[in-house]
């Protein structure tokens, strides 16, 4: 490679007049219209290359490519032919229902993740043919003059030109939490990314300063495009829930071909019409396939996917929906998702004692606390003055308008210009009395801050760093209108006293002052020290009661952070994470080297609830680790670098409001609030899904499975057809589909956030549940009968009767509706659970009744089904044996609650 081409790739290794040069682009003028409009058929619009989406039709067609939907087209082409066109027109009727459900959510989700992107749409002040204007990021060209001030998202990769007190908030991109300094001067060319002092990198944030630059790079060939473009090669695969759909129509296609042999031969032998067996036999066949199952798998996930919505979890793809149910470790980041993403001043420690300031955030009421007096506004000149230095050396900016504070800049300095507003200092008032002659902006190699306002002609020197660089550049202490010398031995109590702030989880600053006669005086030289200032992003109020309703539901809340250990403790401590704030804190370079821990290592760092300086390659080794174990793992992220560990945890979930489009896109969940209780709200919400999806699936299965019994039995007792086909196709259309929908709409249990996981690997249906299946498929078979045999013996035409028939028929019918209260969650009460209290219930049982008195008294679907009214006598015996299946279900499951067998539970 030539070495021009080398450098062309490398702008950082470049002065900024060859860059400019090889830019071939004037800093003054900028590019002109005709140059951008051949560079942007070059190099394309400035857009990241997004993950391909689905087209309309593949989406729709996606919808029909299951086992169990096949099984049903084939049972619906079965029954066109043998001329049960009702039946035929039904099936594919739900076939279609289940769809469009799918469908139309897909394309819901889809669109939201679109809308999420236009969210993110900025623009870009840029300088071509010597005029600024702004215009939409996404017109940037390599070689374009921008313009950049404080608060403003870096819309390309930049080299820096010519900066002024520039300093960027690089966290999305390298995890760096503290704003970083930035030069123009050129570095060699093998630095890495994170120390690349002259470049600004797409999707990072201006904290401070200003600054132009030249664009160069755009869209995906910038760092961020690389990244975005990785993560796009991960080949979808079929969801859990899909598969296990699919073993269980995979399991129902021999057992009804048996059955349906079994009654059409024993029927046949005993003397029975043979076209009248076959047809049973065909229509049974076609009965057992649960042809409601896939819509309402799907209706549920939909109807969770909704709901999470409105709690501001935007699922990405319907599985997740599902697999959040099996979460059982939930790794998440500190800021913004534990806390209020709000630097806040938290204490002051000055020379005559520790001031402590209440109110968090944005909020400019608050007290001090010096002592045993508390006042709204400080008297102490000490605590006066470092307020006001706070004030002084500050770049950022605060406005009130309405009753709504707003606030620009770096968060620390936003916090100091809160802290003085709460004393009664006003940094525009302040700055009319003392105006800024100077500033020194903040240098990364002296960790200090300065600025020089006028005092009647003699200049104040506010200082503002980190304490070890204040502390050493101090000589005298401020003790109130005085000062004393400090000493070697002072020195190091102040250091001590930064590092026990710093454990207690607060960032420190340290505060001097001197004065001056001349602004060319050295800023950090003689410097009065005023104290030291804490501040804490307070945790959300929420937290706590979340995190011990994670506890209690059997998921463990792991704070994975790139803070200080010290700050991640305390955090941790304060939102209940662990119990004790001597809690071992595991830092992320003892993960940097994850192929040689020890078994003792490993087994250490799986039970940690707290790591602190973190890096994305330390978050893909944790989430290893406890995948490794069995675990399924949810992970938090909002930065570029979160992003393959998004892509690779089990849920990734990224942040709405501060994620990038890339950890958004490599997510499965979203966050549009940011917060951590949200998490907790979609991981309920999957449990109950799976609850729900179980309990239709056991009440289809099982009244599919009685019809089927029922006739077995009496085929094989020699009794004549209790049903004809004809009838069972309507049960299994029409009544059976409604209160399965109904059930798909349970709120769940009370309970269901205070029991373990499920096991990801456990099938909709456990020996347990096929067990449940065999006893009330025989129990309502068995009632069935019984009212069969009670209504023949009331005729002199016996079982043969049309009323006998209708009888059985009716019987089964309620058994199958009633049924639906036996499917309740055995840890919750008869009269009162989430079934009962669902009104949809009642509103398919009182709709199913209606069909099923029309089946009977309407001319014409009495006709079809060869039903008969029925004498009074006739209606108590149907409901008289219909209720027996549900009295029986009911004491099963009042017992198995009394005896406490979990292991049964849904």
């Amino acid at each position: 490679m030539s070495r021009d081409r080398r450098e062309s790739q490398t702008p950082w290794s470049q002065s900024v007049s060859d860059v400019l040069e090889r830019t071939d682009v004037s800093q003054s003028e900028g590019l002109t219209e005709k140059e951008v409009e051949r560079r942007r058929a070059r190099f394309g619009p400035n857009e990241l290359r997004e993950a391909e989406r689905r087209r309309w039709v593949e989406i729709l067609a996606d919808q029909f490519k299951s086992f169990i939907v096949l099984l049903l087209a084939a049972a619906g082409i079965a029954a066109f032919v043998l001329g049960d066109v009702i039946e035929g027109v039904a099936i594919f009727a739900v076939l279609v229902i289940n769809g469009a459900i799918g469908f139309v959510t897909e394309m819901r989700a889809v669109s939201s993740m679109e809308s999420l992107q236009e969210i993110t749409e900025i623009e870009a002040r840029v300088r071509r043919a010597g005029e600024e204007n702004g215009i939409p990021a996404e017109d940037l060209v390599p070689g374009d003059i921008v313009v950049l001030e404080a608060g403003d998202l870096v819309p390309a990769d930049l080299r820096i030109v010519e900066p002024s007190k520039l300093q960027i908030d690089e966290s999305a991109l390298t995890g760096e939490s503290v704003p970083v300094g930035k030069t123009s001067e050129p570095l060699d060319e093998d630095v890495p990314l994170a120390e690349r002092e002259n470049m600004l990198y797409k999707g990072t944030y201006v904290t401070r300063g200003s600054a132009e630059a030249v664009v160069a790079a755009t869209g995906p060939d910038t760092e961020l495009g690389h990244i975005s473009a990785s993560l796009q090669e991960a080949a979808e695969e079929q969801t859990p829930l899909q598969q296990k759909l699919d073993d269980l129509g995979q399991k129902l296609v021999p057992f009804l071909l048996v059955v349906a042999t079994i009654v059409l031969v024993s029927g046949w032998l005993r003397g029975q019409d043979l076209f009248l067996m076959v047809e049973t036999a065909i229509a049974l066949a076609i009965a057992t396939v649960p042809e409601g199952l896939p819509v309402v798998a799907t209706l549920v996930l939909a109807r969770g996917m909704w709901r999470m919505a409105d709690r501001n979890a935007l699922i990405t793809n319907l599985a997740s929906v599902e697999t959040l149910g099996s979460t059982t470790i939930i790794c998440t980041d500190k800021t913004g998702t534990l806390t209020e993403n709000e630097m806040t001043v938290a204490e002051y420690e000055l020379a005559n004692g520790t001031v402590e300031v209440s109110g968090t955030g944005l909020d400019t009421d608050g007290t001090f606390q010096h002592g045993d007096q508390e006042l709204d506004e400080p008297r102490d000149p000490v605590m006066q003055e470092a307020l006001e230095v706070g004030v002084l050396c500050n770049n950022a900016s605060v406005t009130e308008q309405e009753g709504e504070t707003d606030a620009t800049g770096d968060p620390m300095e936003v916090a100091l210009l809160i802290a003085g507003l709460k004393g009664g200092l006003d940094r525009d008032e302040l700055l009319d009395s003392m105006p800024e002659a100077r500033e020194v902006s903040f240098d990364p190699s002296v960790k200090m801050m300065a600025t020089y306002h006028d005092v009647n002609g003699d200049y104040k020197v506010a200082v503002k760093g980190a304490p070890e660089a204040v502390i050493e550049s101090s000589t005298r202490i401020v003790t109130g209108d005085d000062t004393e010398e400090l000493s070697g031995s002072d020195r190091k109590e102040w250091l001590q006293k930064s590092d026990r702030m710093a454990e207690d989880g607060l960032r420190v600053l340290a505060l001097a002052r001197k004065e001056v006669d001349s602004t060319e005086n050295p800023p950090y030289e003689d410097l009065s020290l005023l104290g030291l200032v804490g501040f804490i992003d307070p945790p959300r109020e929420e937290v706590r009661s979340t995190i011990q309703g994670c506890q209690d539901a059997g998921m463990r809340v792991i704070m994975v952070t790139g803070d200080h250990a010290g700050t991640a403790r305390n955090i941790a401590h304060s939102v209940g994470l662990v119990d004790t704030d001597n809690v071992e804190v595991v830092e992320g370079r003892q993960l940097d080297d994850p192929e040689n821990l020890s078994q003792e290592e490993k087994d250490r760092f799986v039970n940690a609830s707290v790591f602190a300086r973190v890096n994305p390659a330390n978050k893909l080794d944790l989430i290893d680790l406890h995948q490794v174990v069995g675990s399924i793992v949810a992970m938090t992220g909002d930065g570029v670098n979160d992003a393959p560990a998004l892509k690779k945890a089990d849920i990734g979930v990224a942040m709405g409001q501060r994620g990038t489009q890339v950890a958004q896109e490599a997510s499965d969940m979203i966050l549009r609030d940011d917060n951590f209780e949200s998490i907790y709200h979609a991981v309920r919400e999957g449990r109950i899904i799976f609850s729900n999806i179980r309990k239709f699936v056991l009440y289809l299965m099982s009244c599919n499975l009685s019809e089927l019994l029922a006739i077995l039995i009496a085929t094989l007792l020699g009794f004549p057809l209790p049903l004809l086909p004809l009838q069972i196709l309507f049960l299994n259309v029409v009544t059976d589909i409604f209160p399965a929908f109904a059930l798909g709409a349970c709120g769940g249990s009370r309970d269901i956030m205070d029991r373990s996981p499920r096991n990801p690997d456990e099938p909709i249906m456990t020996r347990t549940h096929w067990t449940e299946l065999g006893f009330y498929g025989i129990l309502i078979s068995v009632a069935t009968i019984g009212a069969f045999v009670i209504g023949g013996s009331m005729h002199a035409g016996g079982m043969e009767t049309e009323e006998a028939v209708t009888i059985s028929f009716l019987t089964l019918a309620f058994a199958q509706l009633w049924h639906v209260f036996n499917v309740r969650e055995v840890t919750s009460g008869i009269l009162r659970n989430e079934v009962t209290e669902n009104l949809y219930v009642w509103g398919a049982l009182g709709l199913s009744t209606l069909i099923l008195f029309g089946a009977v008294y309407l001319p014409g679907i009495s006709l079809a089904l060869s039903t008969t009214p029925l004498s009074l006598e006739g209606w108590l015996v149907v409901f008289g044996m219909s209720l027996i299946p549900l009295g029986v279900g009911q004491v099963e499951r009042e017992f198995r609650r009394r005896f406490e067998i979990p292991q049964l539970d849904f």
